[in-house]
């Protein structure tokens, strides 16, 4: 182990991996809500947090596992079509605390064209809230909607997707 006046030990996060500082004071110098987005391999989670100097606050979230208990999707839960309508979810949460617009955090994810992040920023620009993007980001109508799945799956979306918009 290194020693000496010269050496600084690097936060926790940051050893861990788990925290990209510089992009996160990036995100903080815009003064906007965060649109906070995760993947697992199972799950996709979506929230959108203001800054405090006491910790940060989360206004509105929503998961995937949300979409199989509330809204009977029986699909996986880590597919690009259940990313879009948990981004769904929670933008209709967000508007309705009154969010308007957003900026995206990937967090140490890599933004890949087409990916399950843009999905769920898709969906949570379909709710109504404002957020930056680049149209070639977004993966394609027939990705959000399940095409290359399943067909079974774009019914399904669908329904889903009204009763989210419809307000059950």
């Amino acid at each position: 182990m290194k020693q000496g006046p010269r050496y600084r030990i690097k936060p926790r996060r940051r050893r861990e991996g788990r925290t990209d500082y510089r992009k996160r004071l990036k995100l903080l110098k815009s003064r906007k809500t965060r649109l906070v987005v995760r993947k697992s391999l199972k799950n996709t989670l979506v929230q959108f947090i203001e800054y405090k100097e006491e910790g940060d606050n989360v206004i509105a979230t929503a998961t995937s596992k949300e979409l199989t208990s509330k809204y009977n999707w029986k699909f996986s839960t880590s597919t690009t079509p259940a990313a879009y309508l948990t981004g769904l979810l929670a933008g209709k949460r967000a508007k309705e605390k009154g969010i308007k617009e957003c900026i995206l955090d990937t967090g140490r994810h890599v933004p890949v064209a087409g990916s399950k992040i843009f999905a769920s920023l898709k969906g949570v620009i379909d709710a109504g809230v404002e957020c930056p993007c680049s149209e070639e980001k977004i993966p394609s109508e027939e990705r959000i909607m399940g095409k290359h799945l399943n067909e079974n799956i774009m019914s399904a979306v669908n329904d889903i997707k009204s009763k989210i918009i419809g307000g059950k």
